[in-house]
Parts: C-alpha cells; sequence; structure tokens
C-alpha cells in the first residue's frame, strides 16, 4: 500500500472553484499545503491556496507547475481536461484516476457504465443527427429529455419533450452534431442523492441520504435525513457502495438518483467529487464531505460521517448575493457560506446556507422563512 500523504506535504487541485475552496479549506485545516490551478486569476479556491498557477486545465505549462509543486493531485469538477488528468496519472500522483473522469464527461459512455455495473438507469436511446430524432422517441415515448452527451449543467443543454411540437426546440441541440442522449421521463416521487467515499484500500462510507429539491433545474434545497422510508434509505446507501465498488472509486462521488413511488430507484447522474447536495455535511456531520474527500485521496482511513442533527442547505444564487447580507445577521442559526465569486450573475452559484436543529420541520420552515426574507428584500430593490 502506498504510503499516507501527510501535511505539509502539498495538494494540488485542478480547479479553482467553489467545490475546490472547500476542499482546500478543509486540506489546510488539516495542516497541508494547497495548490491550485484555474483559468482566472483570483478564483474562489485561488484566493486561499498557497500556490496560484493562473492556467488554462489543459495547459502543458501549468499542469507541469501543478505536478512540480504539488505532492498529490485532485480534480474539483468533472469538466478539466481529460488529456491533463491522464498525464498527470502517468507522469505523477492522480489517485482518482482519469477513467472515472473520461465516463462522467460523457452522459452515454456513464450511462452504458451503470449498466455494466449492474444498476438501473432511465430507458434511453442514443442519437446523432436530426433524422434519428423521431424514430428514437417512438421507442423512449412521450415525455422525453434530450441532452448534449458531453458538457452542460444546471439545465443547460438539455431539452424536455412533451409532445411533437417541442421537436423543433430538440433539433437545435443536435442542429451541431451534437451527440445526444434521448432520456425517459421518470415519474419519480423524490430527487435523492447519496455522496459516497471510498480509498485505495477499498475502506467506504456514506453520508446519510439528502433529499433535494430543485428549481429551474438548479438545486435549490437539500434536506437531511430524507423523508424516505428506511427501506428506500438502505437501498441507495446500497447502491451508492455499489457504484463506487464497480468504479474502483478513489476519492468522493456524488450519485443522484430517482425514487419512485413504489420505492424503486434509478441512477440519473453522477459526479466525480464532493457535491452541492452534500454541502450540508460541513456543520451537519462528524465529518464533513470535503475532509473525506481529502482523507480518502491521501491513503487515510475514511471518517464516520454520523449526522449531528437534521440539517437543509440552500443555494445562493446571483440573485440573493447581496439581500442574504442583510438578511443573514437577523438569525442565529444560519452557517453562510459565500464563495468570493468576483462577479455576480443570476442562476450562478454565490454561495448557500446550512441550517441545523433538533428538529427537521423546524429546520425547514426556518429556511422558507430566511428564502422569504430574501425574496421581500429583492422585491424592494426592484422597486427601488
Amino acid at each position: 500500500m502506498t504510503k499516507p500523504i501527510v501535511p505539509p506535504q502539498t495538494i494540488g487541485i485542478l480547479g479553482g472553484g467553489q467545490l475546490g475552496r472547500m476542499m482546500a479549506i478543509a486540506a489546510k485545516e488539516m495542516g497541508f499545503k494547497v495548490a491550485t490551478v484555474d483559468p482566472t486569476e483570483g478564483s474562489p479556491c485561488g484566493l486561499i491556496a498557497d500556490i496560484e498557477i493562473v492556467g488554462d486545465y489543459a495547459s502543458e505549462e501549468a499542469r507541469s507547475k501543478l505536478a512540480e509543486v504539488s505532492d498529490i493531485i485532485t480534480y474539483e469538477f468533472e469538466n478539466v481536461d481529460l488529456k491533463t488528468a491522464q498525464w498527470l496519472e502517468e507522469n505523477h500522483h492522480l489517485p482518482q484516476g482519469s477513467n472515472l473522469l473520461r465516463v462522467t464527461q460523457d452522459r452515454a459512455e456513464e450511462k452504458r457504465t451503470l449498466e455494466a455495473i449492474g444498476v438501473k438507469v432511465a430507458p434511453y436511446e442514443l442519437v446523432s443527427d436530426l433524422d434519428e430524432l423521431e424514430p428514437k422517441l417512438d421507442i423512449i415515448g412521450y415525455p422525453a429529455i434530450l441532452k448534449t452527451t458531453r458538457g452542460g449543467y444546471d439545465g443547460k443543454g438539455q431539452v424536455m419533450i412533451e409532445a411533437p411540437e417541442d421537436l423543433e426546440a430538440a433539433q437545435k441541440l443536435l442542429a451541431n452534431g451534437n451527440q445526444c442522449v434521448l432520456e425517459k421521463k421518470i415519474d419519480f416521487a423524490k430527487e435523492i442523492s447519496v455522496i459516497v467515499a471510498r480509498n485505495a484500500g477499498g475502506d467506504t462510507e456514506t453520508f446519510p441520504v439528502a433529499e433535494n429539491i430543485h428549481k429551474d433545474h438548479i438545486l435549490y434545497q437539500s434536506i437531511v435525513p430524507a423523508r424516505i422510508s428506511d427501506v428506500s434509505l438502505e437501498k441507495a446507501e446500497n447502491l451508492a457502495r455499489q457504484i463506487a465498488s464497480g468504479l474502483e472509486l478513489v476519492g468522493t462521488l456524488a450519485v443522484e438518483m430517482f425514487l419512485t413511488n413504489d420505492e424503486g430507484i434509478y441512477i440519473n447522474e453522477l459526479a466525480p467529487r464532493p457535491h452541492n447536495s452534500g454541502h450540508y455535511t460541513i456543520e451537519g456531520c462528524s465529518f464533513s464531505q470535503f475532509q473525506q474527500h481529502i482523507r480518502a485521496i491521501c491513503g487515510w482511513k475514511l471518517g464516520k460521517p454520523a449526522l449531528l442533527k437534521p440539517s437543509v442547505m440552500v443555494n445562493l444564487l446571483g440573485e440573493d448575493a447581496k439581500s442574504i447580507l442583510e438578511v443573514a445577521p437577523l438569525f442565529d442559526d444560519v452557517h453562510l457560506h459565500l464563495y468570493e465569486k468576483k462577479e455576480i450573475k443570476a442562476q450562478r452559484k454565490m454561495g448557500h446556507f446550512t441550517l441545523i436543529d433538533d428538529s427537521l420541520e423546524d429546520a425547514v420552515d426556518k429556511a422558507e422563512t430566511i428564502v422569504a426574507n430574501l425574496q421581500q428584500k429583492d422585491s424592494l430593490e426592484e422597486v427601488k
């Protein structure tokens, strides 16, 4: 077994976003040094890293610099350059490896891999051009979702097809030769997710199942524990473990799932790193997803992430960024996280807040009260 990485060795992070930032905070709390690569100077992670390298993810110079200053390297999101990851795997120390990145960068490959592991995904067909769309839709049926195989997040790169009149919008995704996945829309009762971590020795731990609520395809709220049956909770955790084992995961994986009314579970998507729906773990669990990720890639034994109290996490988008600074000081139980992004944009994740409480119902009610206050402030701002 490889000797564990320990402080004050340096962890290199491909990516400078908020996930890298929170990885870096966890690493620095443990005593590690942190280096990061991102195309933008002063990125959320770059602002707190010991070494900030400004460069494109595909840059040979940037990757060589990162390798030179780092003892181990990780990535914070799946849209980093695959060739860079492959080079680092071959020439340095990238415990996550490049295969998981390859799988999760392509929706079609991800679905094929999940099926090979033996878990259920929504019925789907691959569509390569306009001529294939209607015949494949005859197979899948209405309603369906057309998604580009590569790129796209928070609802981008996909079109809902509920009737023939939606075909024109769907065809635009195929117009530039994009391969797409045509997926049956699942009639689900709840969207849930499980964060699972695994180290190179096969030591595996799952975090409590989160119940996720989306607005405009963007995660709005995660509620933990998920308000589902014990049978469904156990099934979801077991599926996450099965997938982690099948992928030979090293690091952290988010498994997004659809739970049906008859307690069936379809795997929706994978994220090969800590995830928005796991932010509640920072205050809500005995170990956070970011601490666990650092432990996993560094070859440490994993922590046991027990839920300390019921928790509710709410995303703060660009339209909430100013209002939260007026609202948060009025509440004594808000854990506020702002990511220090330079540019505020509507629908862009600028931060989040988490509430923990002895009562899940009270935590949900308090979160809604804060959101109502934010919306009121936003309305007043529009009037001005």
